[in-house]
């Protein structure tokens, strides 16, 4: 996937200015972005700050690191019963 030329501090910011009373074609001109960009965004980062942000990145980093460890306890356990099963 394309990384995009905002971040998503800059996002919320943008979001940010419809919420002051801005239109939001003018919103997507200054900033050289369509309208789907904007209410793709707004669908997923609407009402959120920019410390909001942070702790999604933090739990998603602690997910990942959950799926990590599960798939490597599952692969000891089919390791484990497949030896098992060998030894009955």
């Amino acid at each position: 996937m394309r990384k995009s030329r905002f971040s998503e501090t800059q996002i919320v910011a943008i979001l940010k200015e419809a919420d002051q009373g801005f239109k939001v074609r003018e919103i997507c001109r200054k900033h050289g972005i369509s309208d789907q960009t904007y209410y793709k965004w707004k669908s997923k980062y609407g009402g959120m700050e920019a410390s909001d942000l942070r702790r999604v990145r933090e739990l998603e980093a602690e997910l990942s690191q959950f799926k990590r460890m599960y798939a490597e306890l599952a692969r000891e356990n089919d390791a484990m019963r497949a030896l098992i099963a060998k030894k009955l």
